[in-house]
């Protein structure tokens, strides 16, 4: 707990140093983007009836631009569905939750984040809650390749408050490219590796997920689809279970441009 505060403290203290020192006083502007998405993917190769089908939906806004630096409120739902009672049985739902605190410099981005993630069943009764809290860092870059532009993300947090999981701390990585084809088409490939370290009270090692897709990109004036496949290992599919699950993945995702 001691490092974690004196951690966040130097990431949100340096942070907000950087903006002062960079960014006029004058220049502050409210509301100046949103990125909303909302996806729906079928869950392939698992023998596991609880995982049929994963749906997920929100966004960022930001909040405060600085010029040098910004504040944004990001949240994110997601549903899994199974076969289990019905067709298609939603047998929980989670929840994000993150702040975050930026100073643009010369070649990237980088932020000091609280994240609050908290986990519910669906249709079925749960008395113990599951639920975490962390503080920390993230770096993001984006350049351009040869025509591929590229997007990378890289968040390093550590947990001060727990329910449930045996959670400590977690490194979460992330990349994307993009490919333009013809105007309004494009092909992406993304994937990232979270490794999440954990306390010892389950008694189980450090834990290693990963995600890797790639599809179809169709734009239009206001909106894009994007049509994906992939495979993803997920820590804890289940949350009252300290496990791993891994399985195929293919569906569509619906963007803000």
């Amino acid at each position: 707990m001691t490092r974690t505060v004196v951690a966040t403290l130097a990431l949100l203290g340096w942070a907000a140093s950087a903006a002062a020192q960079q960014a006029p006083s004058s220049s502050v502007s409210v509301l100046t983007r949103g990125a909303f998405y909302l996806n729906a993917a079928h869950l392939g190769g698992s023998d596991d009836p609880r995982f049929r089908w994963d749906a997920d939906f929100g966004g960022e806004l930001d909040l405060i631009d600085y010029t040098k630096g910004r504040f944004i409120f990001a949240a994110n739902y997601e549903a899994i569905l199974g076969d289990q009672k019905q067709k298609f049985d939603p047998n929980q739902g989670n929840y994000i939750l993150e702040g975050a605190l930026s100073a643009r410099l010369k070649r990237f981005e980088a932020f000091a984040v609280f994240h609050h993630e908290s986990r519910h069943l669906g249709d079925r009764e749960k008395d113990q809650p599951v639920d975490w809290n962390m503080l920390g860092g993230r770096v993001t870059t984006s350049f351009l390749v040869n025509g591929t532009y590229f997007e990378t993300r890289a968040d390093l947090r550590w947990t001060t408050e727990v329910a449930f999981v045996d959670y400590d701390w977690e490194l979460d990585t992330y990349m994307r490219a993009d490919r333009l084809l013809r105007p309004g088409m494009g092909l992406f490939a993304a994937g990232g590796v979270r490794y999440l370290g954990v306390d010892g009270t389950a008694g189980r090692g450090n834990q290693t997920g990963y995600l890797a897709e790639g599809g179809f990109r169709v734009e239009g004036s206001g909106a894009a689809l994007e049509l994906f496949a992939g495979v993803e290992r997920r820590i804890d599919p289940y949350p009252l279970e300290l496990s791993t699950a891994t399985w195929m993945v293919a569906g569509f995702r619906l963007t803000s441009r």
